[in-house]
């Protein structure tokens, strides 16, 4: 199996998840930050994995402009990972994107952060067992 991970951080809860998921996974695994992954150009992989918080009561607009974007990926795999501070996921919003492009969400991780998310710290407890059980998933 192979897997490419695109995700943004901003507070490093993100980045948090993605290491230990790229450390969980066997296969091939390539990490891209938002900035580094084009949506026009992806790495050949088995299954994406998107992340990425919520700001401003909506998916993360670089994230959500990225999946609108997207060329390549009709009928592959995807799993999806969201962080919020509010009670309201956005996997609905990135499954929505990720569909259009012909996508197939296979899991879905939603974390909601509480508080010294602003240091990288709000991730709740037992978040590492739930991020195991996501990477038995894909």
């Amino acid at each position: 199996m192979s897997y490419a991970i695109v995700y943004y951080s901003h507070f490093g809860n993100g980045k948090k998840i993605v290491e230990r998921l790229a450390a969980q996974l066997k296969g091939e695994v390539k990490v891209l930050t938002l900035s580094e992954a084009s949506p026009k150009a992806m790495p050949p992989a088995d299954t994406y994995v998107f992340s990425a918080p919520a700001e401003a009561f909506s998916l993360h607009r670089g994230m959500k402009r990225f999946l609108k974007d997207l060329e390549g990926t009709n009928g592959r795999k995807c799993a999806l990972v969201n962080t919020h501070a509010s009670r309201k996921s956005r996997i609905p919003k990135m499954e929505e994107l990720a569909a259009k492009k012909g996508m197939q969400k296979v899991a879905e991780l939603d974390y909601q952060v509480t508080g010294d998310y602003r240091n990288g710290n709000g991730l709740p407890e037992g978040w590492e067992k739930k991020l195991d059980e996501f990477a038995g998933k894909i």
